[in-house]
């Protein structure tokens, strides 16, 4: 018996390693791509939606806007066509998670600055004080690259509406009135479908690390098929 396996050893290793890549081969052939959830309304903490559209189970997108950039010029969602993106809302005198928020945005800059498939769209909350020269100031202190990264300012009950409404990423009470505020550290994932496919804590850079991998994983989406 020793003597048949020490003739056949090789032709043995062989096999052994060709069943390995055969295996191998059929795993990777029919193991499910991974795939983010498609969020809608429904899904999301009662308190982080507006009572308005708390019930939507199905076809949530967002919607039109038409604000205002860094450099003055007028951005609406066309100029998200075909892109994915990540939306967050925030101020520039804010002292407190807006600064964390602020150094995860630029994280993603830097990750993303060769990826034209990727943006990023800060919308002020505080309109009436981020103004445009405002937002200037700001984006040049953090190192903002407008082709790449968005500060958006305009209307107030626009972007706040956008916050409750359509992003579902802040506390649903409030009227947009003088001392209506929202304050948030969610960022959202936005697909090329203009549909939300992840909520992530900007202040948190685990969860951050998490929303690049969501993204490498929203992108296989968009591949050509074999």
């Amino acid at each position: 018996m020793l003597k048949f396996f020490a003739k056949y050893k090789f032709l043995a290793i062989v096999l052994f390693i060709l069943s390995v890549f055969i295996v191998t081969a059929i795993y990777n052939l029919y193991k499910p791509t991974p795939k983010l959830p498609v969020y809608q309304p429904d899904m999301v903490t009662a308190d982080l939606v507006d009572t308005t559209v708390q019930y939507v189970r199905k076809f949530h997108k967002i919607g039109e806007f038409n604000l205002v950039n860094q450099n003055g010029d007028s951005i609406s969602e066309q100029d998200f066509k075909d892109k994915i993106y990540v939306a967050d809302f925030f101020f520039t005198t804010c002292q407190s998670i807006c600064i964390d928020m602020a150094s995860s945005m630029q994280r993603l800059q830097e990750e993303y600055i060769d990826d034209a498939d990727i943006r990023l769209l800060s919308h002020s909350v505080t309109p009436e004080i981020d103004d445009v020269p405002q937002l200037q100031k700001y984006a040049k202190e953090k190192g903002v690259i407008a082709s790449k990264w968005q500060l958006a300012t305009g209307d107030k009950k626009q972007i706040y509406d956008l916050a409750r409404k359509q992003y579902l990423a802040s506390k649903s009470e409030g009227d947009a009135g003088p001392y209506d505020l929202v304050h948030t550290e969610n960022f959202v994932l936005v697909d090329k479908e203009k549909r939300i496919r992840g909520f992530y804590d900007g202040t948190n850079q685990e969860e951050i690390t998490q929303l690049i991998e969501d993204i490498g994983i929203l992108k296989l989406e968009y591949q050509p098929e074999d």
